[in-house]
């Protein structure tokens, strides 16, 4: 029997981190003892005020359907939390939706804004699903290349040369994975101008908000001038309060788009669950200690994974100025970025992503997430010495 499927599935690739993570747990269930960086999965548990709250909510009966806005103490919550925190001011009631991850947010955000033959520029290195979500819609990534040697920094000159007749949106993500990019006031004011100018939709990925380094602070650009009417934030819980696995996020916006998501929602997951949503509502209202706790060992294990690579002969790493990956250029050893992590797996049972997963600009480097403890990151780290003396001595 031929199935027919669509085809828009025909330049879609599966998750290149996914496909790791299954690596990863394929080889152990056979006995190898991997250590894996590849992941954006914090190796903390959720807090505990979290935790107890859905427990709470469970044992209460507080299994049902909710709103697909959103449990009404959860969107005043991110209401309240996006006006002290980000600037940005929201009707709750408007512009607020709860979804199942921010992934799912981001997943509404372009079917909200994209038919197909759109384009939506997506600067990269970037997060692998971005292209994909457009992919899937039938509407195309156009790929703004960012450059090293720049900080990674996204300029107007850059995106003009990138704008046609069928550009819809550009997405931000800040802080950026894989890079650590954190955009400053100059750069926001920039990209805010050219949406402005050529009257684009800003889908922002703020979901490693929490997580700068060395004084820096978080810029959401929804909250610039001329930005508010035209910026779809997107955040979530996974990061930074360690809850990959309860899938909740939100997107946020003004009414005229948020009431058209809404309808992406109510007809694909209706809803995020019950008592997660209850468990989100005591991560923005009783967790500040935890995060500030998680962000404390980030800052330690960033300095143990970046020491650690620059110690590596051909491979160079620049501090990440925000999330919890290194991305360490590696064209030094005279590997593409795909071998070098091949390697890394089959000499070294330790798995980092290879930057081509990322686009353009991704080859020649490689990601290593330091969400994992630190017992994992100097393992890591000896392995990864011991391997190096080996290739040295070849």
């Amino acid at each position: 029997m031929s199935v027919r499927v669509a085809q828009r599935f025909s330049g879609v690739e599966r998750s290149a981190t996914v496909a790791l993570l299954e690596t990863v747990q394929r080889l152990r269930r056979s006995g190898v003892e991997v250590l894996d960086l590849s992941g954006g999965e914090p190796d903390f548990t959720t807090p505990a005020p979290v935790v107890a709250e859905a427990v709470s909510a469970l044992e209460g009966g507080d299994t049902h359907y909710t709103p697909s806005r959103g449990v009404p103490e959860l969107v005043r919550a991110v209401a309240d939390k996006l006006e002290a925190e980000n600037g940005i001011r929201l009707d709750p009631a408007t512009g607020v939706i709860v979804t199942p991850s921010a992934k799912q947010a981001v997943f509404t955000a372009l079917m909200t804004l994209l038919d197909p033959g759109d384009e939506v520029i997506v600067p990269t290195p970037a997060w692998v699903s971005y292209p994909a979500m457009a992919g899937l819609l039938g509407a195309r990534a156009v790929p703004a290349e960012l450059r090293a040697e720049d900080g990674f920094r996204l300029s107007r000159r850059l995106l003009e040369g990138l704008v046609t007749d069928r550009t819809r949106a550009l997405v931000v993500n800040t802080p950026g994975n894989p890079t650590g990019h954190v955009l400053d006031r100059e750069e926001a004011e920039e990209i805010v101008a050219f949406a402005v100018e050529h009257d684009l939709v800003l889908v922002v990925d703020e979901i490693y908000e929490k997580i700068v380094y060395d004084g820096r602070a978080h810029l959401s650009l929804g909250a610039l001038p001329g930005a508010a009417e035209r910026t779809l934030t997107v955040n979530g819980f996974s990061k930074a309060y360690a809850m990959t696995g309860w899938r909740l996020g939100y997107l946020a916006g003004p009414e005229p788009l948020i009431s058209q998501a809404l309808k992406v929602q109510e007809h694909t997951v209706s809803c995020a669950a019950s008592f997660v949503q209850r468990g989100g509502v005591a991560a923005l209202t009783r967790t500040a200690d935890d995060v500030a706790a998680m962000l404390k060992e980030y800052t330690v294990r960033r300095e143990m994974t970046v020491s650690a690579l620059n110690a590596l002969p051909g491979v160079t790493c620049a501090y990440p100025e925000g999330a919890f990956y290194a991305f360490a250029d590696v064209r030094g050893t005279g590997l593409s970025s795909a071998a070098f992590a091949q390697r890394l797996l089959d000499e070294a049972a330790v798995t980092v992503a290879p930057g081509s997963a990322f686009g353009p600009g991704g080859e020649g480097y490689v990601r290593l997430s330091f969400a994992a403890s630190r017992e994992v990151l100097q393992g890591a780290a000896e392995r990864l010495s011991r391997l190096a003396g080996q290739w040295a001595g070849n």
